[in-house]
């Protein structure tokens, strides 16, 4: 239950990290496809229309009063009634040809009228630079109102546009905050080791003896800091502390069998404050020991204490060593018979730790890359010698399992 709840709770994390992406993504590509299929095009057709306006009616007038030249230039010889006969004429002439012009007047007005309601009833309108036009009629109060509703839409969709950036801002706050407590590979918990303590550190009891010539060690870690010589598993006896070291040092991690003298080295693998997925295999036969890291084969070293059978009734710990290096408190207790010391302090891994599994055997290359594949289900895989979830394993002092 404990699998798939967490299982569910990095899909859901995901599934929202993904729509956040989307969907300002989409937002972004809408109003880019918006500026550029609209922006300007409404306020140039509404500029376009006027001109055109402005240039009919002005050609109508000057019909107009062309007309009433012609009609004022009429031969003075003629009688008088003559003459009012052609004043009445005129005038009448003269106000048909006024009802005309008024009449085109407000045809081409209403004709704008509509190009502007068109313009800014369409799907975004108001994001346009030149939404204003270049010519008013007498009925401009229309067109002043609708600058204003397109300036109110502007200041609208502004604040919509911010609301959406600090939601946006939020949610990644929370994702960040999410992915802090994110635990790689389906883990449902971790071991936390707080700070830097001769008295820090977890104990694991194996399920089979130890005495075995071949293995493959993995875990998950995610250091705080790391100093020159930082451990994170260890196992030894009275004879030799150094059995099986997995220890970091700066960017590098090293693995020992048999003795710090018999190491394998890779280097600038290791970033502070990021989970990286760690594995060392041995195999007696040939003495070929090999680092992986993240899924992949970072060092090999043939010879690595070939022929060396690992002694049982050792003791095995995360996060420290035991090389009899300091004295105990009497209320310690070493937990091993004939361990004169304790811990070194200096030593001591700081950072989280989970999916801790031992295999009595070298892994393959696919199943260690299974092992290690961060979105994947590899807590699933236990040891057989020390099985995560399952093999007991006792915090001590500060260090603690956090879920």
């Amino acid at each position: 239950m404990l699998e798939n709840s967490q299982m569910r709770e990095n899909m859901l994390l995901q599934y929202a990290d993904d729509i956040v992406k989307v969907e300002m993504g989409s937002l972004r590509g809408e109003m880019l496809r918006f500026v550029a299929q609209y922006g300007g095009s409404c306020g140039v057709a509404v500029e376009t229309a006027g001109r055109r306006m402005a240039l009919q009616l002005e050609g109508r007038l000057r019909e107009t009063l062309e007309r009433l030249r012609l009609g004022d230039q009429a031969p003075a010889s003629a009688s008088a009634s003559a003459a009012s006969g052609n004043s009445v004429g005129n005038s009448n002439n003269m106000e048909v040809m006024l009802h005309q012009l008024l009449s085109a007047a407000r045809t081409q007005a209403s004709r704008l009228t509509k190009l502007e309601t068109n313009c800014f009833s369409s799907p975004g309108a108001g994001m346009g630079m030149n939404t204003k036009t270049a010519f008013q009629l007498p009925e401009g109060g229309r067109a002043g109102r609708r600058e204003q509703e397109v300036t109110s839409r502007d200041v609208a969709l502004d604040r919509v546009l911010t609301a959406l950036q600090q939601t946006r801002a939020e949610l990644e706050e929370v994702l960040r905050s999410s992915r802090q407590r994110y635990l790689p590979a389906g883990c449902e918990m971790a071991l936390l080791f707080p700070m830097r303590s001769r008295r820090i550190y977890t104990s694991v009891i194996p399920d089979v003896p130890l005495s075995i010539s071949s293995f493959t060690v993995c875990m998950w870690v995610k250091p705080t800091t790391v100093s020159n010589k930082t451990v994170l598993l260890s196992y030894g006896n009275r004879r030799n502390p150094y059995e099986i070291q997995l220890l970091l040092s700066q960017t590098s991690v090293f693995f020992t069998i048999g003795g710090e003298a018999h190491l394998v080295e890779a280097r600038g693998v290791v970033k502070l404050g990021e989970w990286i997925h760690l594995c060392g295999a041995w195999s007696s036969d040939q003495g070929l020991a090999t680092l992986w890291s993240g899924g992949k084969k970072v060092a090999s070293t043939p010879g690595v204490a070939e022929g060396h059978i690992l002694p049982d009734g050792g003791s095995l710990q995360l996060g420290q060593e035991r090389n009899g290096c300091c004295p105990l408190s009497p209320s310690s207790g070493s937990g091993v018979a004939g361990f004169e010391g304790g811990f070194d302090p200096k030593l001591a891994f700081t950072g989280k730790m989970t999916g801790v599994n031992m295999w009595d055997r070298a892994l393959s290359e696919e199943e260690i890359s299974q092992l290690a594949l961060q979105k994947g289900q590899g807590c699933e895989q236990r040891g057989n010698v020390v099985a995560w979830g399952v093999t007991e394993m006792v915090p001590h002092a500060g260090a603690q399992f956090i879920y």
